[in-house]
């Protein structure tokens, strides 16, 4: 296996991959590497290719009205996006943004569809991923729509936690703790109501914070 086999291994639609699968796949991958702030992809561009993030962070956002963006997930390593131009000739639905240095492997639809020729298992795998996507956008359009602003928060810091390496400590550290004004635009409010709310979650016990560092407690997983 190459250099790239154990980034494909932690991404869920090919995790389950056989070796043979998997090495096949590696070689038709393109790094690809992008500094701080840079535009990896732009909402309402062609969209042609798959991009699996090894290292670093990158936003998904939807413009808004008035200039005021919308973060719709934060992308760490391991995790892949563009899955929907592997599929259709649409324009990309949301810009994604560099938040540091990152680097990503890009497989483009052509590079697919050979792949999906030798190895059509690949699809469900891809189909499988692509459901579970869309019932988490539908639990995340519910919390919008019917949690206070706490509830908001207190679910975006569990799906975070849950991706840690857990332990058996009282708190999880998120090491990739998304900034205060990331988090007011992944639930739609302000930056303002955000460090509100974290104040209170700390003198509940709920969170630990500590310059930038935070904690979630882990019960609050269950």
């Amino acid at each position: 296996m190459g250099r790239y086999a154990e980034s494909l291994r932690q991404v869920p639609v090919f995790r389950g991959l056989d070796a043979r699968a998997l090495e096949e796949l590696e070689g038709r991958l393109i790094p690809r590497q992008f500094g701080k702030d840079a535009m990896l992809v732009r909402q309402g561009d062609e969209g042609d290719a798959l991009h699996v993030v090894v290292s670093g962070r990158a936003k998904a956002v939807l413009a808004g009205e008035g200039g005021r963006d919308l973060t719709l997930h934060i992308f760490g390593p391991g995790e892949f996006f563009g899955e929907m131009a592997l599929i259709d000739d649409e324009p990309r639905s949301a810009t994604v943004v560099a938040l540091c240095e990152t680097t990503t492997l890009v497989l483009s639809r052509a590079a697919f569809l050979e792949h999906l020729r030798v190895f059509p298992e690949t699809a469900m795998a891809m189909l499988r991923q692509l459901v579970a996507r869309l019932r988490n956008a539908d639990e995340v359009i519910g919390s919008l729509a019917h949690m206070d602003v706490h509830g908001r928060v207190l679910r975006v810091l569990r799906d975070l936690a849950e991706r840690e390496e857990q332990g058996a400590g009282t708190y999880i550290r998120l090491t990739n703790r998304p900034t205060h004004q990331e988090l007011a635009s992944m639930i739609g409010t302000s930056r303002e109501t955000v460090s509100r709310t974290l104040t209170e979650m700390a003198r509940r016990g709920e969170v630990e914070l500590e310059g930038r560092s935070l904690a979630l407690r882990a019960d609050l997983l269950a």
